[in-house]
């Protein structure tokens, strides 16, 4: 019997990617064959760093995992999904109140997109705190501090993008 290829797509601003988004991905990559990184441009949300940015940092951040890639992301994320012929939605699911978010982005994706399910996966304990909203308030007062919540290819961003708003 023949065992389809499986990909899913987790998508994010990643502004930046943390130790809790690899964290998630990692769970993913061991259940699907493939992840696909989506990195969205999200300007509403006023990043701190442009797209190419957050995807170079994805991308060096994702190196050690075998089967994600990471791409950009334009369009509706379902859009996306259909387009790389994705089984799944990642979402990582930090607190309880993300959940109500999270619950209805998954209506309204299993409405536009009922072929695709939504795979929400926690973060390990450790990770729980763990946004990149978090990581910008941390670094704006103690940089060293960030360290510990993002991967080491991040912290010259952040470093560098400090500089810029001083």
């Amino acid at each position: 019997m023949s065992r389809t290829h499986r990909i899913a797509v987790y998508p994010g601003t990643f502004d930046p990617i943390t130790l809790g988004h690899l964290d998630v991905l990692r769970r993913a990559s061991r259940l699907f064959d493939q992840v696909i990184v989506a990195v969205a441009a999200s300007d509403s949300k006023n990043p701190w760093f442009n797209v190419e940015e957050r995807l170079s940092m994805a991308r060096q951040a994702c190196k050690g995992i075998r089967n994600v890639k990471v791409l950009e992301l334009e369009g509706l994320t379902v859009e996306f999904a259909r387009k790389h012929k994705a089984a799944a939605i990642i979402r990582g699911l930090r607190k309880f109140s993300d959940f109500e978010f999270e619950f209805d982005l998954a209506h309204a994706n299993r409405l536009m997109a009922p072929e695709i399910e939504t795979v929400i996966l926690m973060p390990s304990q450790d990770q729980f705190v763990t946004s990149s909203s978090f990581v910008k308030d941390i670094a704006r007062h103690k940089l060293s501090q960030a360290a510990a919540f993002v991967p080491r290819c991040v912290l010259p961003h952040l470093r560098k993008r400090l500089a810029e708003k001083a």
